[in-house]
């Protein structure tokens, strides 16, 4: 098949001009006209696989669209590229690395073969580590300096050291070990971590700095004055029963004042956004325990095993990353969202900002061409019926197409042995899900009305993702899911989906301002704008 780095261009294929084609012909039907074509349709568009129904009728799509879907990331090598991915070959061309997250979660007995060696084996030994550590600290036997146990967690990490454990914290909180606190700082704003602070006893809290090279600015910061925090209550001693690190610089670790044998690895194979496998969820290990986490990796490996075995048309990630193309590529779309109906993965649309926008917002491909047709979607959303109140109006009768992925589960998460209680629950749960079913249907197929401003025009598309019930192991394959949705797209785009070289330039140039900033006599060379702006701020600030 043919490679964008070989100066192919996806959008000169045959295939994208007969979807092209297709395109305009589907603008001449709607939701409602296909289904009453076809009465089998919402059985024939429906995937069920890693422990999830997924049905996707309700799209303006053709079985002749889908079948010429497939047929473009045929003609991409989707597969090879697939294979190449989960083999350990060098997909992050850029950068020289291998794109190995699937390793995180391959049961010891598999093997994953870089430069030569296994790393299974290593995979295992650090979460061993972390089971060890893990246990200590939910088991009261880790003690500070002081001689308590540890009742309050800190994780110090940004990005995708702190929105995949941050994120998967809040959506596993029925599941976490509740004598513990867990709080997530990212923000370099001083408020961020002040706030975390509050109400915190020096003696029993214990803080997780995340960063792979121990390095980045805004988790050093945060971590120093975290350790100034401790130190002036406990002394400078204190750090090592405080602190532990995820990290694979040992020397910053060791100058930091953190005990190397409390430093816990990962691998430059493993992307910061799709690193919460790893021990960047560290943090969710100590709420959850180690029988959770391993779940959690079987959950994301249950998706691994279907996105590699399924055939392209029958394959969920493959499926909803063609949807996406088919939007983004010929539908005029520009945002996507996505509507959890369930309070505990609030933190889930924000995460998949950085999953997908971070990996597919680029605009050149692998051999460095400026691409000449749209890739990543805006991605954004909150959850269940909040957004009814706030957004749904936009999507229902704006003038923008908005597809949208509908994920509810059949069963609430609750701890709960109060009969009563457990009645109540079921009743809320059963409204939540009447509204997650009306939204979808009535997106689908909208409402005739004589009052212009009451009139719904529908075909409005959107997928149902639906599961049993919110569980570690449904999270891991939910977060898999997406994964692979991104790799399929960028894969047809022919961009590098593994690097972010666009978070590099603001954090440079805002090196060199901060030095302006706390040199008023430095002179400023910047355009007139920031010039003006950085000496109103450097007169007037504390």
């Amino acid at each position: 098949m043919a490679s964008q780095q070989n100066g192919f261009s996806i959008d000169k294929s045959s295939e994208w001009a007969e979807l092209s084609r297709l395109s305009s012909a589907i603008d001449e039907t709607s939701i409602r006209a296909l289904f009453e074509a076809d009465p089998d349709r919402a059985a024939a568009m429906a995937i069920e696989a890693a422990g999830f129904y997924v049905d996707y009728s309700k799209h303006l799509v053709t079985g002749e669209v889908l079948d010429q879907l497939v047929a473009l990331a045929d003609r991409a090598d989707v597969v090879g590229q697939r294979e190449a991915m989960f083999d350990g070959a060098v997909l992050n061309t850029t950068e020289g690395r291998q794109v190995l997250h699937t390793a995180l979660r391959r049961p010891a007995a598999e093997a994953v073969i870089v430069d030569g060696e296994d790393v299974v084996p290593e995979v295992h030994r650090v979460l061993d580590q972390m089971a060890v550590f893990a246990h200590q600290v939910r088991s009261g036997s880790w003690l500070g300096s002081t001689g308590k146990p540890i009742t309050s967690i800190v994780n110090i990490g940004i990005g995708g050291s702190d929105l995949g454990p941050a994120m998967a914290y809040h959506a596993l909180r029925p599941f976490s070990q509740r004598n513990l606190e867990f709080r997530f700082v990212s923000n370099i704003d001083p408020t961020a971590l002040s706030e975390a602070l509050i109400g915190l006893d020096p003696e029993t809290t214990m803080f997780i700095v995340v960063s792979k090279t121990f390095g980045t600015v805004e988790t050093l910061t945060n971590a120093a004055t975290a350790r100034a925090w401790l130190a002036a209550a406990l002394g400078q001693p204190a750090v090592a029963k405080h602190f532990v690190a995820v990290s694979t610089n040992k020397q910053r670790v060791a100058e930091f004042g953190i005990d190397t044998d409390n430093m816990f690895g990962f691998w430059d194979w493993v992307g910061g956004r799709y690193s919460v496998g790893s021990a960047v969820g560290l943090s969710l290990m100590l709420a959850i325990g180690n029988d959770g986490f391993r779940d959690f990796l079987a959950g994301m490996h249950d998706m691994d095993q279907h996105f590699r075995t399924a055939p392209l048309a029958q394959n969920l990630p493959v499926v909803l990353g063609l949807l996406s193309i088919w939007y983004t590529n010929f539908g005029n779309a520009q945002t996507h969202a996505v509507l959890p109906y369930s309070d505990h993965l609030a933190r889930f649309p924000a995460y998949l900002q950085q999953l997908d926008m971070e990996s597919n917002g680029k605009g050149v491909d692998k051999g460095g061409r400026t691409v000449s047709y749209a890739t990543g979607p805006v991605v954004w959303g909150e959850p269940a019926t909040n957004g009814q109140h706030a957004f749904y109006q936009l999507i229902h009768q704006g003038t923008h197409r908005i597809p949208a992925d509908f994920i509810g589960f059949m069963r609430p998460t609750g701890e709960t042995s109060d009969p009563l209680w457990s009645h109540h629950l079921r009743n809320h749960h059963d409204l939540l899900m009447a509204n997650f079913f009306a939204q979808t249907e009535a997106l689908a197929f909208g409402q005739s009305h004589d009052d212009p401003q009451r009139q719904f025009t529908g075909d409005r598309p959107t997928t149902t993702i639906l599961a049993d019930q919110l569980t570690p192991r449904t999270l891991g394959a939910l977060i898999a899911l997406y994964e692979h949705k991104v790799f399929t797209m960028g894969a047809i785009w022919g961009i590098n989906s593994f690097d972010q070289f666009g978070v590099e330039l603001g954090k440079v140039l805002a090196t060199a301002i901060g030095q302006e900033i706390t040199d008023a006599d430095r002179p400023l060379a910047h355009d007139q704008s920031t010039n003006v702006l950085l000496d109103r701020y450097r007169n007037q600030r504390l």
